[in-house]
């Protein structure tokens, strides 16, 4: 028997595992351990490279690099881990957002051995949420980032940072539990007791127990994402922050939240997610246009980019909900593009901090002649984020849009309202970002403001810094089949699994509460003998 390299349980434990050594590294500047813990979590990313591109099949649907042990069989509990077009870019993404946070944060003098360490373990985390499954494991993953979080914005963060980062661990810790809620739910549900994913995606549950766990589920997951009104940590915590939390917040773990209602919501409970989709069209619109209009009242400049994610997310909402395929790539495509974007800007937004002391735009204005070349990189990541054609933003959104116009399973009425809705918050973006750069970087000078005799412009770490994630940017949105075609095989399957249970729902219940928005379904009858089968 030839031996397996454990290529998914190496990458999730190389960064844990290397941030328990820390304390035996003999350092007294906080110098090697930076250096160290680079070292680490480029070994990862060039692991993740590696094991993608040597074993992993990018036409295959099908869960690849599968690992299964028993891990505690009394509770039922198997590392259980595995990638697909789902999880495997989300993977990639996690890796780069945090190798480039590690570097950002290269000034950190304050405790390095703990700040490296949390990083590392961190890292673990995100990557172990994505290729968990086991809704166990999963949850232990999900909880196991929310502590190096908090202690970052808590020990690291601006002035109200223990504010912050209380509101941070109260909301997600208590979301949660609704996670563990819903897991034992579905695991218990039925003859046989499983935590294992794909068991559980397989049950057939009551209908009144698949839509409380759903809902259950979906607050969990809208804390993270954020949806509306479960959003207010959010710019708490981008506002205290520091600049490589921020990154790894908005790059990484928002997506999160949306890749996990697309793997347990739409995936494991189908015929719930007819009932609910509806609801996510319109919490996203709401994201939209809310996150919008609060990103143009703010003086903040982190706490304006932390509602522009808010805005940015309702996106993925509409995409999960649009039952195309066009908008499910869509709608995956904007989590990578955003993370991208996103963690650019913020990194930016230290940059500026570290050479002005202030977040406020009201106190800047003028840096434009003093820092041309963070003014230029500034712009470049803010035109992405107003989805300028040639960029990744273009491509996701407008994905997003085509799919929800397109489907064929809402009524015309429904998706007009939807698309306008939606145009409104897309001519707010461009308003409030150039809103934000004029404040920052054009006019006079505030005379708040009170800078060094000598203002040094990006230096060469942080270019590359921002480089590594413009570059994507551009690329993505000149060649989107860059990022597309390491996905579409899975997105095709998903969107075509909601739609079978979404037609068999429709054909079972045609006088149901959504009968205007959902209009009856014109299958044959062989297809909806066929949806059935597959259903059941």
């Amino acid at each position: 028997m030839s031996f397996q390299v454990p290529w998914l349980t190496t990458i999730i434990l190389l960064p844990l595992v290397a941030a328990l050594a820390i304390p035996l590294i003999p350092d007294k500047e906080g110098k090697t351990v930076r250096w160290y813990g680079l070292g680490v979590a480029l070994a990862d990313f060039a692991l993740m490279i590696c094991a993608f591109w040597y074993h992993y099949d990018f036409q295959s649907s099908a869960f690849q690099l599968v690992e299964k042990y028993a891990w505690i069989p009394q509770l039922g509990l198997n590392w259980s881990v595995a990638v697909d077009g789902l999880s495997m870019p989300l993977v990639l993404l996690t890796g780069l957002i945090n190798t480039l946070a590690i570097f950002a944060a290269w000034k950190v003098t304050n405790k390095p051995r703990l700040f490296y360490g949390l990083m590392l373990a961190l890292y673990s985390a995100q990557i172990g949420v994505f290729v968990a499954q086991d809704l166990l494991l999963f949850f232990l993953m999900w909880e196991l980032e929310l502590v190096p979080v908090y202690l970052l914005i808590s020990i690291w963060g601006g002035q109200k940072c223990r504010y912050a980062a209380t509101k941070f661990i109260l909301y997600t810790a208590l979301a949660s539990i609704f996670i563990l809620v819903g897991a034992f739910a579905m695991a218990f549900s039925g003859d046989t007791i499983s935590f294992d994913m794909a068991t559980l995606g397989m049950k057939q549950y009551p209908q009144a127990l698949e839509l409380l766990v759903y809902a259950g589920f979906l607050i969990a997951f809208g804390v993270k994402l954020p949806i509306f009104p479960l959003h207010t940590w959010l710019p708490d915590a981008h506002g205290e922050a520091p600049a490589a939390g921020s990154m790894i917040l908005a790059g990484v773990l928002l997506k999160m939240g949306g890749y996990a209602l697309i793997r347990i919501n739409m995936e494991m409970l189908p015929n719930a997610h007819v009932y609910f989709a509806p609801v996510l069209v319109i919490l996203g619109i709401v994201n939209i246009i809310y996150g919008a209009c609060c990103a143009f009242a703010q003086t903040n400049l982190k706490r304006c980019l932390a509602y522009s994610s808010i805005a940015h997310m309702g996106f993925v909402l509409i995409g999960i909900a649009s039952y195309t395929e066009l908008g499910m790539s869509g709608a995956v495509l904007q989590m990578i593009s955003h993370g991208l974007i996103a963690a650019s800007l913020f990194f930016l937004s230290g940059v500026t901090y570290e050479r002005t002391h202030t977040l406020m735009m009201d106190e800047m204005g003028g840096m434009g002649k003093v820092m041309p070349k963070s003014f230029a990189l500034f712009t470049a990541g803010a035109m992405a984020s107003l989805a300028l054609p040639g960029t990744s933003g273009f491509v996701g959104e407008l994905m997003v849009f085509l799919g929800i116009a397109t489907s064929d399973v809402y009524s015309s009425s429904f998706k007009v309202v939807v698309v306008l809705l939606s145009a409104v918050g897309v001519i707010l973006t461009p308003i409030y970002l150039l809103s934000m750069l004029g404040q920052v970087f054009y006019g006079k000078q505030s005379t708040q403001l009170h800078l060094d005799a000598f203002v040094p412009d990006v230096k060469p770490r942080e270019l590359f810094i921002t480089a590594s994630l413009l570059l994507p940017i551009i690329g993505i949105g000149l060649y989107p089949k860059l990022v597309t075609q390491t996905y579409d095989v899975k997105t095709v399957e998903v969107a075509a699994h909601a739609r079978q249970y979404q037609s068999v729902v429709a054909q079972q219940q045609p006088s149901s509460l959504y009968s205007r928005i959902f209009p009856a379904p014109t299958l044959a009858s062989s297809d909806i003998k066929e949806s059935v089968v597959f259903a059941e």
